[in-house]
């Protein structure tokens, strides 16, 4: 029997999404002319058309994925309501609320250039912006044309396809080859409960994790899907799991002690970084030795010896499975963080 609780949360972490948006077209104004009983010649009073809605996006910090937009293809806003007569203005279109996590990069998909990027919460940005409402023909009543019989019709929509992409706001993100551990160490400093297993590319989203520290205080931790040499160039799924690295402000470079290269591996790593994005060298980066309970203090005192000459960052050693070095670990990442 396949087992629908796990697949569900693995399937629930969404961070891309493509969607058709459009505004409301603005409302025409009215040509209407003044007619009373009494008044044969009241002259214009139509009034203006209302403008159309917009798409809003705003920022939610409660929400973490954009599963709630997965199948929300379509999003319209309200036409703004026609002028009438008595200088009547017609309604403004309805606006359409969009609510996105934190991180949540907005393109248009034709062109794939960067519209805006949503980071506080509560922030609105107005993505599709409604039609403005035609001016009623009162407005055009000068001393030489005291009767104008024309108004404007109101402005057109806007519509097009956006995409919205996520990148994990963490404060620690996970970097390593597949099969690093970093999924394991997630599970054992925080409540998360990443799929772990002993074969490459286990985890295909990423994972967050609220690590707590002492005295109640927290910061989140992030398992970046692995990485592959070429993930620059868009090998394997590269793109994909780079971009989430970027919102990162430390990277913990997870390498296993078992590694043939530590100083080398730690060398492609940053490599893939550095072709994706100069500016991830520019984070605050530790090594953790990952499954380092395979090594006796002999061995571990000789490592060490190596790597004082050939790291050029801090590192440590560390194993989940045994639990050691977990607790100075989340020391260093607290006070690197603060």
């Amino acid at each position: 029997m396949i087992n629908t609780s796990k697949r569900m949360t693995e399937g629930n972490f969404v961070d891309y999404v493509k969607m058709y948006v459009s505004s409301g077209n603005g409302g025409k104004g009215s040509s209407h002319l003044h007619r009373e009983k009494y008044i044969a010649k009241g002259g214009p009073d139509g009034g203006d058309g209302g403008r159309g809605g917009h798409v809003i996006i705003r920022g939610q910090s409660n929400l973490w994925t954009l599963l709630h937009l997965k199948f929300k293809k379509h999003i319209r806003a309200g036409h703004g309501g026609h002028g009438s007569s008595g200088r009547s203005f017609g309604s403004d279109g309805e606006d359409v609320y969009i609510d996105v996590p934190l991180g949540t990069v907005v393109r248009d998909t034709e062109t794939n250039s960067v519209l805006f990027e949503i980071t506080e919460e509560g922030e609105e940005r107005i993505l599709a912006q409604g039609g403005k409402g035609g001016l009623g023909n009162w407005h055009f009543k000068t001393s030489t044309n005291q009767t104008p019989r024309y108004a404007q019709p109101g402005m057109p929509m806007e519509e097009f396809y956006v995409t919205m992409e996520l990148k994990v706001l963490a404060d620690v993100g996970l970097v390593g080859f597949p099969n690093a551990g970093k999924s394991t160490l997630l599970s054992v400093v925080t409540s998360a409960k990443p799929k772990i297993a002993d074969y490459e590319f286990t985890t295909l989203k990423p994972n967050l994790g609220i690590v707590q520290y002492r005295d109640f205080q927290t910061f989140v931790m992030a398992d970046i899907p692995g990485i592959i040499e070429g993930a620059a160039e868009g090998r394997g799924l590269g793109h994909y799991f780079l971009r989430h690295i970027e919102r990162n402000s430390i990277l913990l470079f997870l390498i296993p002690a078992d590694a043939e290269d530590i100083k080398k591996q730690y060398d492609i790593l940053l490599d893939e970084l550095r072709r994706y994005n100069p500016e991830m060298l520019d984070k605050d980066r530790i090594i953790a030795i990952s499954k380092s309970d395979m090594l006796d203090d002999e061995l571990k005192a000789e490592m060490k010896i190596e790597l004082d000459n050939e790291l050029p960052i801090p590192y440590m050693f560390i194993s989940s499975v045994a639990q050691k070095g977990i607790t100075e670990l989340k020391d260093v990442l607290w006070k690197m963080l603060n």
